[in-house]
C-alpha cells in the first residue's frame, strides 16, 4: 500500500503530473485510499457565485458565468465521483430544460466535468466507463477545457482535474488512449504478512465500533500530513531540475522504448514533486527511479497482452548507464541523516509513510494513508515488508492437473476403434497474431455500448425521434433523452390555439415532448469453442490456431466484447475461461492448452449451448457470436449435426474457423457451419488484408444497411 499512498500524494503536491491509475485485486481498499485523499487536499480560493470554481487571482476569461463579482471565499477541494453508467449530459452539462421550457430562456446547467475543476475527478471501475465517455475524458484532460456545441447552446470553460481511477484488471484492460493519459500507476495487493493483516482487520474492527472515536484517534496524524502536503506545494516552485539529471530521464525513457514524449514531461514532474516531498531543493537520480516506477510500466504495454510491470534491474541499469555529469551528494537534514533516501521519506519508507490500512469504509474514512503518527493503542504498524512480493499466482505458476488422456483421434470420422492412450503434448506457442476481418452481428441489437454490431443505444447518432410514452423511455430502444428541436416543433403549431401570448413562455403539453432514438454499435459475447484433440496436435497447426483465436481476441477487445473461452478433447468439453471482459485472461488459458485424445465436438457444442443460455439470463439484450475452431471432425459423442439445428432455429449466429489443412480434404467443417446457419472462413480468409476478405465484408456491411 505504500506505492499508492506515495502516488496518491505526489500527485496532490503536482497536479500536473496528470492523477493515478490503481490497478488491483478486489478488497485491497483502493476506493478508501482516494476517498480518503479529499480531506488532505488544501483548501481553494474561488470567486463567490461562480458555477465554475474560477480562481479569483487568474480567472478564465472564457467562463460562462462573466462577469465575475471582486468577492472571493475559500472551500475544500473537490472529489467528483464518475459513475460508471453516467450519461454525457452528466458529465458534460446540459440545457437547463426546467427554465428552457418554462421560461423560454436558454440556460446551461454545469456537470461534473466543471464541478471537477481545481480538485479530483475519481472514477472506480474506469475500465468499465463506456466508450463516449472515455472520448470525452480523453479530450477534457489533454486541452484542459470543456467545449459544448449542442442543442443551440456554444459554451467553453476551464477544467483542469486530477485524474484518479481504480480498477480490477480481471474485468478488463483500459484502452492506450486512456491508459496514456495517467500519469502514474501503481499495483495494489493484499500483503500476505499476517501481522499486517490482522492490523488491517483490528483497524477495521475498532472503526466499525465507534467510528467517531476512530476519526478523531487519527485526526491529529491527517493534520500532519495534510500540512506536509501545503508545504511541499509551497516548496515546489524551487525544486531544480538539473540539466544532467534531464538527460538521464530522457535516456531512461528512451531505453524503455515508450511512445511519445509525455512519458518524460510525466517522469520530470514527478521526480520534481518527490524531491519536494522530501524536503530537497535539487532532483537526484533517486527521485528519478521512483518517479520512473510509477510513471513507465503502464506505457511498456503495446497491446493488451503484454504482461504489466516493469524489471528493477533494467530500470537500474539504464540509470547507471545515464548519470548525471554532475551529480551532487545527499543533502543532510539537521539531525545529521540524508533528507530523503532511495525510498522518498525522511523515514525509511515511501514517503516516511506507514500503509494504508486497507479497511472497505464506505464512509471515505481512512488511517489518513499514513502519516508515520499511529493514535493511542493503535496496535502494531502493518509493515509494507510483510507484504509478499508481486509475481503469478501458484495457480499460474503450474497447469492444473489433467484426467488421463482418452483414446487418440481416428483420422477416419466413421470409425470408433480404440487406440492405445496418447498423452497430451505439451502447449505450442501461438503464430504472431494479425488484424482479423470484421465479423458483425445482423439487425440491429439492444446490448452494452461497444464497437461491434449496430445497435439502438442512448449514445450514437440520432437517426429518428419518437413521442413520449410508457414504453419508449429507455435504453433498450436508444430513447430517454428529450429532443429539444423536435419537442419545440411539435409544439409550434399549437401555440396559438393554446392562448400563448407575445414574448410568453412555450405552452407545452405531454403529447409534444419527442425523444431522440439513437444508434451506435454494441459490444456482443463472443464465445470461443477451440478443438483441442489429437487430429490438431501438429505443432505447425495448433500454432496457427492459436495465433488466429488470438487475433480474434485482440479484435474482441478492441470492440468491446465479453469473451468466453470453451475447449473439448478427450471425452468432455471444458469452460476454460467463463464469458468475461479481461481478454488477457482468455490468452492464458490459450497459452495453456494442451492437444491430444479424441474429439468430442458434440460435446463442445452442448457446452457453448448451456453458456450461451446462462448468459442471455444475466444480460438477455447481449447478442452472442459462436466461434467454432475446429477441422470438423468428430470421433466421440453424439453427431453435432443434431445440435447444431438449435443454434440455427434459436437465431445463434457463428463463424466456423476450417483448420483442415492437406491435399485431401473431407469438407466436414463446411457441412457443420451449414448446419449451424452460420459463415465459414478458412485460418487465411481471417486476415483482414485477404481480398475475399475484404470483398466479404463489404459486401456484407452493403447488404446490412440496405436491409436496414
Amino acid at each position: 500500500m505504500d506505492d499508492l499512498v506515495l502516488s496518491l500524494l505526489l500527485s496532490s503536491v503536482a497536479p500536473d503530473i496528470g492523477g493515478v491509475l490503481v490497478r488491483g485485486e478486489k478488497g485491497t481498499a483502493k476506493s478508501t485510499a482516494v476517498r480518503a485523499l479529499a480531506n488532505l487536499l488544501p483548501s481553494v480560493d474561488v470567486i463567490s457565485g461562480c458555477r465554475f470554481g474560477c480562481d479569483p487571482h487568474s480567472p478564465d476569461q472564457d467562463c460562462p458565468d462573466q462577469p465575475h463579482g471582486h468577492e472571493h471565499h475559500a472551500r475544500p477541494a473537490r472529489l467528483v465521483e464518475l459513475p460508471v453508467g453516467a450519461t454525457e449530459d452528466r458529465l458534460l452539462g446540459s440545457l437547463d430544460l426546467d427554465r428552457a421550457l418554462s421560461a423560454g430562456v436558454r440556460a446551461y446547467e454545469p456537470g461534473l466535468l466543471a464541478a471537477a475543476h481545481r480538485g479530483i475527478l475519481y472514477v472506480d471501475e474506469v475500465n468499465l466507463l463506456h466508450d463516449h465517455l472515455v472520448d470525452v475524458l480523453l479530450d477534457a484532460a489533454a486541452m484542459g477545457r470543456v467545449h459544448i456545441e449542442r442543442e443551440s447552446i456554444s459554451i467553453t470553460h476551464a477544467s483542469r482535474f486530477v485524474l484518479v481511477g481504480t480498477m480490477n484488471p480481471e474485468e478488463g484492460e483500459l484502452r492506450p488512449q486512456l491508459l496514456d493519459r495517467f500519469g502514474l500507476t501503481v499495483e495494489v495487493r493484499a500483503s500476505r504478512d499476517p501481522d499486517t493483516r490482522a492490523e488491517v482487520v483490528r483497524r477495521r474492527l475498532a472503526f466499525d465500533a465507534d467510528p467517531e472515536r476512530f476519526v478523531k484517534d487519527w485526526q491529529e496524524a491527517e493534520r500532519e500530513l495534510a500540512a506536509r502536503i501545503t508545504s511541499a506545494r509551497a516548496h515546489l516552485p524551487a525544486v531544480e531540475l538539473p540539466d544532467g539529471v534531464l538527460r538521464q530521464i530522457a535516456a531512461v525513457c528512451a531505453a524503455f522504448d515508450v511512445d511519445g514524449m509525455r512519458a518524460d514531461l510525466v517522469v520530470a514532474r514527478t521526480a520534481r514533486a518527490h524531491a519536494a516531498w522530501s524536503g530537497r531543493t535539487r532532483v537526484t537520480s533517486d527521485d528519478v527511479r521512483v518517479a520512473a516506477m510509477f510513471a513507465l510500466p503502464h506505457r511498456r504495454r503495446r497491446d493488451p497482452f503484454d504482461a504489466p510491470g516493469m524489471d528493477e534491474n533494467l530500470l537500474d541499469e539504464a540509470l547507471r548507464d545515464n548519470l548525471p555529469d554532475d551529480p551532487e551528494p545527499p543533502e543532510i537534514d539537521p539531525d545529521g541523516g540524508p533528507a530523503g533516501g532511495p525510498e522518498g521519506g525522511p523515514d525509511g519508507g515511501p514517503g516516511g509513510q506507514s500503509p494504508t490500512d486497507g479497511q472497505d469504509n464506505p464512509e471515505g474514512t481512512a488511517d489518513t494513508a499514513g502519516s508515520g503518527a499511529a493514535p493511542p493503542d493503535s496496535g502494531p504498524e502493518a509493515a509494507a515488508e510483510g507484504q509478499a512480493p508481486a509475481g503469478p499466482s501458484s495457480q499460474e505458476q503450474s497447469r492444473p492437473g489433467r484426467k488421463p488422456q482418452d483414446d487418440q483421434d481416428d483420422q477416419d470420422p466413421n470409425t470408433e476403434t480404440p487406440r492405445a492412450p496418447a498423452p497430451a503434448q505439451d502447449p505450442v506457442s501461438a503464430t504472431a497474431p494479425f488484424k482479423v476481418r470484421s465479423f458483425k452481428l445482423p439487425g440491429l441489437g439492444k446490448g452494452a455500448a461497444g464497437r461491434r454490431s449496430r445497435a439502438l443505444t442512448t449514445s450514437g447518432r440520432t437517426v429518428a425521434t419518437r413521442p413520449l410514452d410508457a414504453g419508449s423511455a429507455s435504453r433498450q430502444d436508444g430513447s430517454g433523452r428529450v429532443h429539444l428541436p423536435a419537442t419545440l416543433t411539435a409544439a409550434a403549431a399549437r401555440q396559438h390555439a393554446r392562448g400563448r401570448e407575445p414574448g410568453g413562455p412555450v405552452l407545452l403539453r405531454r403529447d409534444d415532448i419527442r425523444l431522440g432514438v439513437r444508434e451506435g454499435r454494441e459490444g456482443n459475447l463472443i464465445l470461443f469453442c477451440v478443438d483441442a484433440s489429437g487430429s490438431m496436435a501438429a505443432k505447425k497447426r495448433m500454432a496457427a490456431v492459436k495465433g488466429a483465436v488470438l487475433s480474434l481476441l485482440l479484435d474482441a477487445y478492441q470492440r468491446r466484447d465479453r469473451v468466453g473461452l470453451i475447449t473439448f478433447r478427450g471425452a468432455d468439453a471444458e469452460l476454460a475461461l467463463p464469458p468475461t471482459g479481461a481478454v488477457e485472461a482468455a490468452r492464458m488459458r490459450l497459452d495453456r492448452l494442451p492437444t491430444g485424445g479424441r474429439t468430442p465436438l458434440s460435446a463442445g457444442l452442448r457446452r457453448a449451448w448451456a453458456v450461451i443460455g446462462n448468459e442471455r439470463l444475466r444480460d438477455p439484450h447481449r447478442r452472442p457470436l459462436l466461434v467454432l475452431v475446429t477441422d470438423g471432425r468428430h470421433t466421440s459423442g453424439e453427431d453435432p449435426a443434431r445440435i447444431a439445428v438449435e443454434f440455427a432455429r434459436q437465431g445463434v449466429r457463428s463463424v466456423v474457423v476450417d483448420c483442415e489443412r492437406g491435399p485431401v480434404k473431407l469438407g466436414l467443417a463446411g457441412k457443420l457451419a451449414a448446419g449451424l446457419g452460420g459463415e465459414l472462413v478458412t485460418l487465411d480468409d481471417l486476415r483482414a488484408e485477404s481480398l475475399a476478405g475484404m470483398v466479404r465484408s463489404q459486401v456484407s456491411d452493403r447488404t446490412e444497411r440496405r436491409i436496414a
